[in-house]
């Protein structure tokens, strides 16, 4: 990474590494000097995640994932495995932690006439790089979005965390949703981060905090384009 950073002056790494060595490519990445690193790989130990994460604190840069899609701002630039012809320039911008959801939102969006500034895939594993509230901090500074999507899932409290800040912070409105609504209590659904642990994981606990702190939270991902455009007048 060392001599690729110091031969092409790139900035951007993308990782898809296997799980075993994929903590080492992130840290090599951030040694090297690349500012953003968007790690796609799913599996990856979470005491790895652990050491890498503790590695990147005070450093120059920043991680979107593991487990995620990338990134994407609509008709610039992707650095990610989404499906670019989705995502049509526009002014709402999307924070997910689900790959398929954030396409799902980001074609409504489109259909209905709004387009996408930018979307952020931050990924479903336990221990991720940049959280929900840092990308919704970054769309709340963005000039060019008016409006911001926040897919979550039931598990952790990232998207709490993120719609106490909002209530405080954010003079933009954002949509909500939540997957989950039907798993059962301890048992991990798709992504690793998925699991309920505790009452304040469910999907109707993150629904319920976030709708007390002024979010447009729909109980369908189907719902989404609609809630949007409805949001937007």
């Amino acid at each position: 990474m060392g001599d690729a950073v110091a031969a092409t002056g790139a900035d951007v790494s993308i990782i898809f590494v296997p799980p075993a060595f994929a903590a080492d490519a992130i840290m090599e990445a951030a040694e090297a000097g690349i500012k953003v690193i968007v790690c796609i790989t799913e599996g990856i130990p979470v005491k790895d995640m652990v050491t890498a994460r503790e590695y990147l604190r005070g450093k120059d840069c920043v991680l979107i994932g593991p487990n995620c899609p990338g990134v994407i701002t609509a008709d610039e630039c992707k650095v990610g495995i989404m499906p670019g012809f989705v995502f049509k320039k526009g002014q709402v911008g999307i924070v997910s932690k689900s790959g398929t959801l954030t396409y799902e939102a980001a074609d409504q969006v489109v259909k209905a006439g709004l387009g996408i500034t930018t979307a952020i895939g931050i990924g479903g594993d336990p221990i991720i790089g940049t959280t929900t509230l840092e990308a919704i901090q970054l769309f709340t500074n963005d000039p060019d979005t008016k409006a911001i999507v926040m897919i979550g899932e039931i598990g952790g409290d990232l998207e709490i965390q993120a719609a106490k800040w909002i209530k405080t912070n954010c003079k933009k409105p954002v949509i909500g949703f939540i997957a989950g609504e039907t798993a059962p209590v301890g048992r991990t659904m798709g992504h690793a981060g998925a699991i309920v642990s505790g009452a304040d994981e469910s999907a109707a606990a993150k629904k319920k905090v976030m709708r007390e702190c002024g979010i447009h939270v729909v109980d369908s991902p189907a719902s989404i384009g609609i809630k949007v455009k409805e949001v937007l007048g």
